[in-house]
């Protein structure tokens, strides 16, 4: 049976988003330095967003640390949780943020996959209550605007969609955008992602699942569009669309899909990339279990994955335990985040 996210399992995952946010050494730089002044401290750079490793990993640290006290506010962490939203979610650390961003040739800084996040953490700050909340949502609104904007600018100008199974991967940093601008009834872009989405994998089919997984994948190519489409296709037509992306999966086809990968090394902070696939490939599964209630094999897949994936967040290792979390706490709290399409 799937698991959700258990106050036990909330407090693990807080701690290991809390060591995180704070921490600012080691730091993977993302850095277009224009001049030898731009090279700065992360925490001079990104006041809001400077710990995790990387940009993107501490805005989804922040979004594991706010969905979190949104479900359980009394939770007995929930006091440091408050502490470290109250440190990062500033008007003046935003303000430096959305600079950064505004400075020459950063356009495409952190783009998709940051942008996504950053959207989906504007979304759940939204979604609480209390003044808390919303003063760390209004503080973060000029960096949202921005980014969800930006995706408007950005949309018409890409003739193909990046099928990668890491950062660069399109259909990911769409979906997240699409369950924030539903929630922020931001219908632009909404109607933006749905045209592109459409445009980009509406025709497709056969999709080669069966070279799946790269070796460094934290996404699943094939099954990171189907979850994108779910929020795009009534489910009739979705049904039909999964059947012709993936001919075999009513057999439960191909096993390298329905297998949960294989980490060797979690100290590398690529190959444990894999640990995440896991668990991303579990919430897309469990949706695909959800539209074909009749196929057990792809329910049973979704359990193997989430199994294997829950039992490595917390590996001892910073290469995984600095994003992890946030990956354990999507899939566990999946139906907080967008639902199916409507029916037309």
């Amino acid at each position: 049976m799937p698991r959700s996210l258990t106050p036990a399992l909330a407090s693990k995952f807080a701690g290991l988003a809390l060591a995180g946010v704070g921490r600012e050494w080691p730091h993977s730089y993302q850095l277009l330095a224009q001049r030898r002044s731009d090279i700065r401290s992360p925490r001079t750079l990104h006041p809001a967003f400077f710990g995790c490793y990387d940009w993107h990993s501490s805005v989804h640290g922040h979004w594991t640390l706010a969905r979190i006290l949104r479900l359980f506010p009394s939770l007995s962490s929930a006091a440091r949780i408050r502490t470290a939203l109250d440190r990062s979610l500033t008007k003046k650390n935003i303000a430096t943020e959305l600079a950064y961003f505004e400075s020459a040739g950063r356009r495409s800084f952190e783009r998709p996959y940051g942008w996504g996040w950053l959207l989906a953490l504007a979304a759940e700050l939204r979604e609480g209550s209390g003044s808390d909340a919303r003063r760390w949502s209004f503080a973060l609104r000029p960096l949202e605007k921005y980014i969800a904007e930006s995706f408007c600018h950005y949309l018409p100008k890409l003739p193909y969609p990046v099928r990668s199974g890491v950062h660069s991967n399109t259909a990911f940093g769409l979906t997240l955008a699409m369950d924030y601008a539903r929630t922020a009834r931001r219908r632009s872009l909404e109607t933006a992602i749905i045209s592109r989405s459409v445009a980009f994998y509406g025709a497709d089919a056969g999709a080669p699942a069966a070279w799946e997984p790269s070796g460094e994948d934290f996404l699943s190519a094939s099954l990171t569009e189907a979850y994108l489409m779910s929020r795009v296709l009534p489910r009739a037509r979705l049904r039909r669309w999964l059947r012709r992306l993936l001919p075999g999966l009513e057999k439960g086809k191909p096993a390298s899909l329905m297998t949960p990968p294989t980490v060797i090394d979690r100290s590398d902070g690529r190959l444990v990339h894999l640990d995440g696939l896991s668990l991303s490939r579990a919430w897309v599964l469990y949706m695909i279990a959800d539209v074909f209630p009749e196929n057990r094999k792809v329910r049973l897949a979704a359990e193997r994955h989430e199994r294997a994936g829950l039992a490595r967040v917390s590996s001892g290792d910073y290469a995984g335990e600095h994003w992890l979390a946030s990956f354990a706490v999507y899939l566990l709290t999946r139906d907080q985040a967008g639902s199916l399409a409507p029916e037309s």
